[in-house]
This record gives structure tokens, sequence and C-alpha cells, in this order.
């Protein structure tokens, strides 16, 4: 049992490099050769542990091995764009100028069904909102609603705003996350005297996050409303 318990430690940290390795995806998003490393290496990975007499070293050689070959494919895709295509295929227009392609729909094997799945996953459940649909090559459909009935944004009413990145978390479970704090260039100093005027002290804070216009959302251990420090708060108590 020992053994078995140190082999499914050893492959579990190998299968986690070798998928690091390969890099950040989500298996919705994965090419085609991709898929079909990940698959291979969870099989293989699978032979050593389920028979002890089966040598760890024969698990991992072919593991590393499609990893490496996966790691090369991707850099030869990046300089060959004949090869990548070939490889990975390329996206197909499904929806355009708001009519349906009903070849490329066959072509890719792709129902009515699987047309208005999609779309609901975007939050469209009329296709007369569609202007235009592509079938990536993950196999995602990328929607672009008809102009009239896109949500308005705020150039388009004209109203200014200042563009700012989102807020980040500097305290979690009571303890600073020095990082975050470093990109915010925010002192831990500064963080408690904001924490201070509630009351509160660092190891009390569940989460507290920051941004870099000076705004703060502080949420206490205790599950009491969370305090929201705007801008012009913090402006008008200095």
């Amino acid at each position: 049992m020992c053994v078995v318990l140190i082999r499914s430690v050893m492959l579990y940290i190998l299968v986690i490099f070798a998928v690091r390795l390969m890099g950040k995806r989500q298996l919705g998003e994965l090419q085609p050769s991709e898929l079909v490393i990940t698959i291979l290496v969870s099989n293989i990975a699978t032979l050593p542990i389920e028979d002890v007499n089966i040598p760890v070293i024969v698990g991992v050689t072919p593991i590393l091995s499609l990893v490496c070959f996966e790691v090369m494919v991707s850099w030869i895709n990046l300089r060959l764009p004949k090869l990548r295509k070939l490889i990975s295929g390329s996206p197909k227009i499904i929806v355009r100028n708001g009519c349906i392609e009903r070849d490329i729909m066959r072509e890719l094997r792709f129902s009515v069904d699987d047309l208005l799945m999609a779309l609901r996953g975007q939050e469209i459940f009329d296709l007369s909102e569609v202007q235009f649909a592509v079938v990536e090559t993950t196999g995602s459909v990328s929607v672009m609603k008809k102009q009239p009935l896109e949500t308005p944004t705020r150039r388009d009413m004209q109203i200014g705003a200042e563009c700012s990145d989102p807020p980040v978390l500097i305290i979690s479970d009571g303890k600073f996350i020095p990082q975050a704090m470093e990109s915010l260039k925010l002192s831990r100093s500064a963080a408690e005297k904001v924490l201070e005027k509630y009351g509160l002290t660092v190891g009390e804070v569940f989460i507290m996050t920051a941004d870099s216009g000076g705004s703060f959302y502080i949420a206490d251990k205790q599950g009491a409303p969370p305090k929201i420090v705007r801008t012009e708060e913090k402006n008008d108590k200095s």
C-alpha cells in the first residue's frame, strides 16, 4: 500500500508538471493535439499505479517524451502557419450577416441544437439577435450581436470615465499578500490605518481588496456587512 501511495504522489507531481509545461488551458480550450496528449498522459500515468510490477520509469519516460513532443509541435506551429492550420484547423463562420451557413454546419457536423446551446451560453436566446458567429478551433462559439441590440457603452453615451485596473486582493484570511501590496505600492501601515477606522485588526479580516485609486473592500471573519471605502470617502476623511 505504501508503494502505491508513493508511486501515486510521484506521478501526480509529474502530471501536474507536464500540464503546466504544456500551458494553462481549460479542458474545453484544448487544441486537438493538446487534447490527445492530455488523454495519453492520463492513461499512461495510471499504469504504474495499477500494477506495482511495472517500473515507475516506464510511466515517466513516455509522459516526458509526449510533453516534449507537444512543446516542439507548439513551437513549430508558431513558425509554420500552414502546419498549424493542418493540425489545429481554422475557425469556421456559421452565421454571417445574420444568415446561418448550413453548408459549414454540415461540414462541422454542428447541429441546430449545438448552435442554440452555444448561443444560450452567450446569453442569447433569439437567433434574430445574431449578426456573426464563429466556431473556434477549440469547438467554442464566438458571437457578435447585431449592433442595434448591443448594450450601449459609456463611449456610445458620451460619458467620460477613467481607465483603471481591477481591485487586487491584499489580505486573505487574516494574512497580507506581499506581491499584491507591492503592485499597488501600498504599505502595510496604510492598510492597517484603514482597518483601524473600523476597529479591525489584520487577523480579523477575511478578505480585503484595494485598487490603485485608494478604494477598499473589507469583509471580516464575523460575517458582518462588508465595509466599502470609496476613493471620495477616503479623500473626505483624510
